[in-house]
């Protein structure tokens, strides 16, 4: 099994790709979008969950995702047929850091995606390329919450510590006007919905092939979770826009 086969099986049941529950996104969501009519762009949307859920609040919308998976953008067009959104939605099939725009927009997001960027200010940079002025960025990553073992910053990288990471993010130049911690309750929930999940699907799937590789991997990650960061990571949405406007 591909990695993103892996990853769009274990988010069946939260299709969030992040420790967010869905009172939490719509409160983004509402602070990303004071107007509801801002032109959106998803930098690593995966299944476009975050697009989806934006157009279906507000039918004054239009938006786009980027992502590297072709099976992840057909997933998000399969969905926005359902939900009746196609005509707002545009989808790219390439590298978000390489993405090129003729217009920019009202707000640029990307949660859990930094590692296609190298970091959070990479992101944020990146961001900044497509923003229009008075524009916000809706941004989500990780900071250690207590002092990390070794094996846990190799399991997830080298974050910083929460006052740390806003430190910088301000000396960038943004200014925070929203954010959001994920909960204790987010966090876990996003982790036995993730494991829970592949190993559903592998039990499901008796005859399968790749029916041992995803439960020794819903295994793996849960032993990596308990055992490794569950206790020291934490989650970091953020609604920002530039101090110089």
């Amino acid at each position: 099994m591909n990695r993103q086969e892996i990853s769009r099986i274990a988010h069946t049941g939260h299709p969030i790709a992040a420790p967010l529950d869905d009172d939490s996104v719509r409160q983004l969501l509402d602070h990303g979008l004071p107007r509801g009519d801002e032109r959106v762009l998803d930098l690593g949307c995966g299944g476009g969950e975050w697009l989806l859920r934006a157009l279906a609040r507000h039918p004054r919308l239009r938006a786009e995702g980027v992502d590297i998976s072709a099976q992840a953008l057909a997933h998000a067009r399969t969905a926005a047929a359902e939900r009746g959104v196609t005509d707002r939605l545009v989808l790219h099939h390439q590298d978000a850091a390489d993405f090129r725009s003729p217009h920019p927009f009202g707000l640029v997001l990307s949660v859990g995606a930094a590692h296609a960027f190298g970091g959070l200010l990479p992101t944020l940079a990146a961001a900044r390329e497509h923003l229009a002025p008075g524009g916000r960025v809706l941004v989500g990553d990780g900071f250690w919450d207590r002092t990390p073992s070794p094996e846990a910053v190799e399991m997830l990288g080298d974050f910083a510590d929460l006052p740390t990471t806003l430190e910088r993010v301000t000396a960038d130049g943004w200014t925070p006007v929203h954010g959001h911690i994920s909960t204790r309750r987010e966090l876990d929930a996003y982790e036995w919905s993730w494991t829970g999940s592949l190993a559903a699907w592998a039990l499901d799937h008796p005859d399968s092939p790749d029916r041992a590789e995803a439960l020794a991997v819903a295994e793996a990650h849960r032993t990596e979770w308990l055992r490794g960061y569950r206790d020291s990571w934490g989650f970091l949405s953020l609604v920002l826009r530039r101090t110089d406007g």
